[in-house]
């Protein structure tokens, strides 16, 4: 059994939250939950997740922006950013990725390929 990861879900819609959390938690692992822009830049004060999935649209400080700041600190750069969009238009994916996103999930989000992208980037990091 590979240890409980930590996963920093930003996402400012319930339901979705609820579908992440359910994943997450039938991986073994531990959900940090933020339902915006600010609370996660409170959480990420003092924590440093696994892994961050980061909704795009988000209520002020929008996702890209926040991928940003991400990425623009050395503490959690290396940490691995996947965006959760329902901007699935041409372009969008490559906006996420020049923002420093390091996947990209398309909403509605789909169960089994959120479960591999987690356990993809989870066991990449595996020391």
């Amino acid at each position: 059994m590979s240890e409980r990861k930590k996963v920093l879900c930003v996402e400012d819609n319930a339901v979705n939250m609820i579908l992440v959390e359910r994943i997450v938690e039938a991986e073994g692992h531990e959900l940090i939950k933020a339902e915006d822009g600010p609370k996660a830049i409170n959480v990420l004060e003092d924590l440093v997740p696994d892994i961050i999935l980061l909704d795009i649209n988000l209520p002020g400080i929008d996702g890209l922006e926040l991928a940003r700041r991400f990425k623009a600190d050395p503490k959690l750069a290396p940490v691995p950013l996947i965006a959760t969009t329902a901007q699935v238009l041409v372009g969008d994916r490559e906006r996420c990725l020049e923002a420093g996103c390091d996947d990209y999930l398309p909403k509605p989000l789909d169960i089994r390929k959120l479960r591999q992208v987690m356990r993809d980037f989870l066991n990449a990091n595996q020391k």
